[in-house]
């Protein structure tokens, strides 16, 4: 009877710890609201609410940006091991992903993996249409001018990236430059829907286009994804554009499921927790760290960046209402706590530890890319802070 019921008991545990962390939000939601004494109608009607914020947006967001990756995927760029530091931001935003965006890159590179990686890594945090563009929907910020501020930070942070990375190469792991015995082809028409993409966000953020419902959609950040995606798919092979649009769709689904399961739960604890009243009458920089910091727990918690992306946006959302901060500086500052850190937990620490670092311990490994993670967030934070001390938002 004893060992039935120790069975029965670690059964019951491996159940819990072995949930989705979707399960786990939308289980919380549910007993937050129980608990503190709403009734099922409006358990229901709160939870509904919640759910639905944003998630049509979002969808415009993040399935042409998924189709656009997988399209991407799919053309086999090439590239030098010196032209792939400068292409791996791009790459890292252009694909949503700095998984498939390092994959793609660095069967084709014999050096320089470090500066890739947190080159990619670096493009799809702070860089248009992944981590600041996805934060943006999920805050309700709609500013042309953070696009402008996005690239501001990232410059310096992707310059520490690359320095880090080749310091780590040069001194720890005495990788030194090789020459390269063939001479890889740059495909750089293949590169030409991500020009496309830059220049219709840029035209949108400069130009009042209002006058034509078309040309206002195509220069929206919505619309351009769109247009972006099929040019992509357009490149592809006619009979593989299906599963580029099927690659899409799954990666799609399973967020708007993580989103929605986020924003229900925001909605319930903004009902509960006066949110207002603990920084209303905070400063913007004390704010701006604790978006950072909540930002990180999220992170260091879950693992996924993307799925970090999805959830803080609505977990968010009330403390920038209540406070003085700005919503460019919100934004740049939930992006910026997504950057810690990489750990064995998030699929681009095993993507990277295996392919970069093949050689060195797991500590040594873990050591590597955590602290190059925090030390690209540091730089960020003091160029955000510099930026809001110089600047008037």
């Amino acid at each position: 009877m004893i060992d039935i019921a120790l069975k029965a008991k670690k059964t019951s545990v491996d159940l819990l710890t072995g949930l989705p962390f979707v399960v786990w939000m939308i289980l919380t939601t549910l007993l937050l609201a129980l608990v503190t004494g709403h009734s099922s109608k409006e358990l229901i009607t709160l939870f509904n609410a919640g759910w639905g914020f944003a998630i049509g947006e979002f969808a415009l967001i993040l399935l042409p940006s998924f189709v656009l990756a997988a399209a991407l995927e799919r053309l086999q760029i090439q590239m030098g091991a010196r032209f792939s530091i400068g292409l791996a931001p791009m790459a890292g935003a252009g694909m949503i992903c700095p998984d498939t965006a390092y994959a793609s890159i660095s069967p084709m590179i014999r050096t320089h993996k470090l500066p890739v990686a947190f080159g990619a890594y670096t493009g799809f945090k702070l860089l248009y249409p992944a981590g600041p563009l996805i934060v943006a929907t999920g805050l309700g910020v709609s500013d042309n001018r953070l696009l402008a501020f996005c690239v501001l930070v990232f410059v310096p942070v992707w310059a520490v990236s690359v320095l880090y990375g080749r310091f780590i190469e040069t001194r720890l792991l005495d990788i030194r430059e090789v020459s390269d015995g063939e001479k890889r082809a740059t495909s750089l028409s293949a590169l030409w829907p991500l020009v496309l993409l830059a220049l219709l966000l840029v035209t949108g953020m400069v130009a009042d286009l209002s006058f034509n419902v078309w040309l206002d959609f195509a220069t929206n950040p919505k619309g351009a994804l769109i247009l972006t995606a099929a040019a992509g798919v357009a490149m592809v092979e006619q009979a593989n554009r299906r599963d580029c649009i099927d690659s899409g769709l799954r990666r799609t689904g399973s967020l708007l499921l993580i989103i929605g399961a986020a924003s229900a739960f925001s909605a319930v604890l903004t009902n509960v927790v006066p949110v207002g009243d603990l920084f209303s009458t905070k400063s913007q920089f004390f704010t701006m760290a604790s978006l950072f910091f909540l930002t990180a727990i999220f992170k260091v918690l879950q693992g996924s960046s993307m799925s970090t992306f999805a959830a803080v946006g609505p977990f968010a959302m009330p403390i920038v209402t209540a406070s003085e901060v700005s919503p460019i500086l919100a934004v740049i500052s939930i992006c910026l706590g997504s950057f810690v850190a990489i750990l064995p937990n998030d699929s681009y620490y095993c993507l990277v530890r295996q392919d970069a670092l093949p050689n060195e311990s797991d500590v040594k490994a873990t050591t590597i890319l955590a602290l190059g993670s925090v030390l690209l967030a540091a730089s960020g934070m003091v160029v955000l802070f510099s930026a809001a001390a110089i600047f008037s938002f």
